[in-house]
């Protein structure tokens, strides 16, 4: 059943004419009228069918206005990490006797990184940690030897960006409460990330067919893009 909040919502704002997101801020900020800071995202769609086979975009990128989450971080490392990982703001760190607690099941946290010495025996809890997308990676930067720069980025604002099998990608640009330059700054990172991917896999086209903006609660607007990607 429709609640009279979204009652009261702009209609039909997919059929409209696409626009800038600078123009489109201010519409989607309206359309919050939830009690809570509603996030604001972007859905891609991409052209992930070619004639070589699916493109699959799995990257991140680190937002400059940041994300407004508190990300809850642990790291597995060696002994002698475990105060850099501690000093750089990690919530749990650990070593043998955490990696029995993850097998076990305790998964306390929301980002999980790793230093490569460590991998070999965190790679054997694919089953636990792959479907719950936990898994360190090096490519995302959580497998690495530079434990204080990861764990910073994963608190700073890196977020994942990754389509699904319909070739779509969700991703948030910042809340309400941000103002527009943190949301563009955000916004921009985010294309930027988008364009290296492209030319990455040499694809040939567009990138990105499709591209909608909404709030967590309010509706989608058609989204014009400065650049082709």
């Amino acid at each position: 059943m429709t609640s009279k909040r979204f009652k009261k919502l702009p209609e039909k704002t997919r059929d409209l004419n696409a626009e800038t997101i600078d123009k489109l801020l201010a519409k989607l900020k309206s359309n919050c009228t939830t009690k809570f800071d509603e996030s604001l995202d972007l859905s891609f769609q991409i052209n992930n069918k070619q004639k070589k086979g699916e493109v699959n975009i799995r990257t991140v990128v680190n937002l400059p206005g940041g994300t407004g989450k508190k990300v809850k971080v642990a790291v597995v490392c060696e002994d002698n990490k475990a105060q850099e990982a501690k000093d750089a703001g990690a919530d749990v760190v650990g070593s043998d006797e955490f990696i029995e607690k993850i097998k076990a099941g305790e998964l306390n946290f929301e980002k999980l990184i790793c230093t490569p010495g460590m991998m070999i025996k965190l790679s054997k809890l694919g089953k636990v940690l792959g479907p719950k997308g936990l898994m360190p990676n090096p490519k995302l930067g959580s497998v690495s030897e530079n434990i204080k720069e990861a764990v910073t980025n994963a608190k700073s604002g890196q977020v994942e960006i990754r389509n699904d099998k319909d070739g779509n990608i969700g991703v948030s640009i910042g809340k309400k409460s941000f103002n527009d330059d943190q949301l563009l700054k955000n916004y921009h990172a985010i294309l930027d990330t988008l364009e290296k991917e492209k030319s990455n896999n040499t694809l040939k086209g567009d990138l990105i067919k499709n591209t909608f903006a909404t709030s967590t609660m309010g509706v989608s607007y058609k989204v014009k893009l400065g650049k082709a990607i």
